[in-house]
């Protein structure tokens, strides 16, 4: 008899939990955007300037080394950090400092950012600086977006042009 009443309590919680699934898999309803909204993804991939200049080795620093390790320049291999900034009419939608990873902070970054913005037609500045040795931005785009209900903005930077590209 404990077969009998196992086998009807594990039919019983199956059952619930059965229509617990079905339950969420359509109710409540997942809205992404709302009508009234649009998306700007931030997607990127790059690799900071040097951080620092190369330095030219004295004749003395040379002499003292082995022959087989006698480079005349010596250079840091640090990047520097990647900071971008996207204003939409003049409001900062992203604004991000992404420092280089690595042991020797000598890689590039990956930076992916969604922010929801209004639909409409806006004004759209991208600023990105690349080079710690360089006050203000490296890299400037600006131009006027009109955005559809519920549409995809993608900003990409194409490093081989170096230049952004919208999508």
């Amino acid at each position: 008899m404990p077969n009998a009443k196992r086998l009807l309590l594990q039919i019983l919680n199956y059952t619930v939990f059965m229509a617990l699934v079905w339950y969420f898999s359509f109710s409540p309803p997942y809205v992404r955007l709302t009508p009234e909204e649009s998306m700007i993804t931030l997607a990127l991939s790059h690799a900071g300037k040097p951080a620092h200049e190369c330095r030219r080795k004295s004749q003395e620093e040379l002499a003292k080394l082995p022959p087989n390790m006698r480079v005349l320049e010596e250079c840091p291999r640090e990047r520097s950090p990647i900071k971008i900034e996207v204003l939409m009419n003049d409001k900062y939608v992203i604004d991000e400092t992404v420092d280089p990873p690595g042991l020797y902070k000598d890689q590039g970054v990956d930076i992916y950012h969604s922010v929801k913005v209004p639909k409409g037609e806006h004004m759209l500045e991208i600023r990105m600086n690349d080079n710690v040795r360089v006050e203000g931005p490296t890299h400037h785009y600006r131009q006027a977006v009109s955005l559809g209900s519920a549409q995809l903005l993608v900003i990409q930077f194409n490093n081989a042009q170096n230049q952004f590209v919208l999508k």
